[in-house]
């Protein structure tokens, strides 16, 4: 006698490749923006300690010294 559990179930077969359709789509996309935030942290990471670097290795310009201006009669 044969089992009937081991017959093969077209509605079940389909049932289970559209929903590891749809995992593998929600997988791409969670992958993508993990991608995307990474370089961003990265990036961000990179420019601020760049922009460290440069403000400690540059020198501090001196102040503008204010001249007076003349006022103007009436």
């Amino acid at each position: 006698m044969k089992n009937p559990w081991l017959k093969k179930n077209p509605m079940l077969s389909m049932w289970l490749s559209g929903a590891n359709a749809v995992a593998g789509a929600a997988r791409s996309r969670a992958t993508a923006e993990g991608k995307r935030q990474a370089a961003l942290a990265t990036s961000s990471m990179i420019k601020s300690a760049s922009d460290a670097w440069i403000a400690a290795l540059t020198p501090v310009a001196p102040k503008k010294k204010r001249t007076r201006t003349k006022r103007r009669a009436k």
